[in-house]
């Protein structure tokens, strides 16, 4: 057996659990309403302008919106392993990984850490306890209480809260 090959460990999964894929709330039907009413004044605001490539951009954004908000998200599957995290199919090595912190929106409890080279990986925690999570993942990559905050964070923070 030649010496020079390292052995790679055997995977052991740590923790398992399902979750939905994303986000998703409810929305009623005067939330669609007061949506409708907007994009109505700002496509004709954009139409006498003569911005119609703008007014697909809005339109398509609606749609998007009416999509995510009316089609329930699937359930998806995460692992923790001695090898990284696995959700829905995508592995991360504890090597790629810099951090991780949780978040809550919506009464949901998200996982959220930061690779090397993406921006941010957010998973679903469910019904699975945080601090079990917490425990198996600090034990490879460091846990921040709080994460830093750039201008983005804080534009989509304000804008998900007036939304």
């Amino acid at each position: 057996m030649d010496s020079s090959v390292p052995q790679q460990k055997p995977r052991s999964v740590r923790l398992f659990w399902s979750s939905p894929s994303r986000l998703f709330k409810k929305r009623d039907k005067e939330y669609f309403t007061n949506i409708g009413a907007i994009v109505f004044l700002l496509v004709v605001i954009l139409v006498f302008a003569r911005e119609f490539l703008l007014v697909a951009a809005v339109v398509s954004i609606v749609f998007l919106i009416y999509v995510l908000s009316t089609v329930p998200p699937e359930e998806v599957t995460h692992t923790i392993t001695n090898l990284g995290i696995e959700s829905d199919r995508h592995f991360y090595r504890w090597g790629e990984l810099v951090e991780f912190w949780f978040e809550e929106q919506w009464g949901q409890t998200m996982l959220v850490i930061k690779p090397l080279r993406e921006t941010r990986i957010i998973i679903l925690l469910g019904h699975q306890a945080r601090e079990k999570v917490r425990e198996l993942i600090a034990e490879h990559i460091p846990f921040r209480q709080e994460p830093e905050k750039t201008w983005v964070d804080n534009a989509a923070t304000w804008l998900s809260k007036k939304v």
